[in-house]
């Protein structure tokens, strides 16, 4: 999910990890503009990290990978589409943007997504990481625009464990944040990522910059890698944050 303005932001310029293990590696260095090119250029950000590409607890047994939109069959593609909708519609219907299943649809098969796709022993997916790697507002960014479970895996820290893969590849290609959207009305994605992962509210989001009135249905959420400046007042916000 993510908000209308800053979809418009981009097409008009053309979300240190607690309780996990921590590698030495180099970044990587990608020297053509990142702001483009670092997610087409990468092959698979998760090579690095083979321990994160399984999920052996609390009765679970997943295989976790990491690939672009383009490298996943329409089975799957199809899979992480229904859901969502069935995750995220009602959600969508009590917001102001409302529910639109071709503008949904295309955001998850945009050719700038990366997935990670969580699957059981019998190769069946059970949870999605939707994710880009981008700019917003001058900071080079990971920003998460799903992350989707099957009722069968929830409870179970399959959600917290991928979405600290996403800090840990976005300290890996030198992104200075992790951003996400959330609606406030949806208690328990806000309450997961502000106490089991110790996001903050954004200094986009609409409460803190003001672009919206006090009635907006969302937040933008960050945490900072080990590239990130400290928060930072922008002059302005980017770009407007709703319509």
């Amino acid at each position: 999910m993510r908000t209308r303005s800053r979809v418009k932001t981009e097409e008009a310029g053309r979300g240190w990890l607690r309780g996990a293990l921590w590698y030495n590696f180099g970044p990587v260095q990608i020297s053509a503009d990142r702001s483009t090119s670092l997610g087409f250029q990468l092959g698979d950000p998760l090579g690095a990290f083979p321990a994160f590409k399984k999920f052996d607890r609390n009765g679970l047994n997943l295989s976790i990978e990491c690939c672009r939109v383009s490298h996943l069959d329409e089975k799957t593609i199809d899979w992480a589409f229904e859901l969502t909708k069935t995750n995220m519609q009602l959600l969508y219907e009590q917001s102001e943007w409302g529910w639109k299943e071709r503008e949904k649809r295309e955001e998850l098969t945009d050719e700038r997504a990366w997935y990670l796709i969580a699957r059981d022993e019998l190769a069946a997916p059970v949870a999605l990481v939707h994710f880009r790697f981008d700019v917003e507002c001058g900071d080079e960014v990971l920003y998460c625009y799903e992350v989707q479970l099957e009722t069968r895996v929830r409870r179970k820290g399959v959600g917290k464990f991928l979405v600290q893969i996403l800090q840990l590849m976005a300290n890996s290609t030198q992104m200075k944040k992790v951003v996400l959207t959330v609606f406030k009305h949806n208690h328990g994605a806000y309450q997961f990522f502000r106490d089991a992962l110790q996001f903050e509210i954004d200094e986009t989001s609409p409460s803190v910059s003001g672009c919206c009135s006090d009635d907006c249905t969302y937040e933008i959420l960050s945490r900072r890698t080990k590239f990130g400046d400290t928060p930072h007042s922008h002059t302005g916000h980017c770009a407007g944050c709703c319509h």
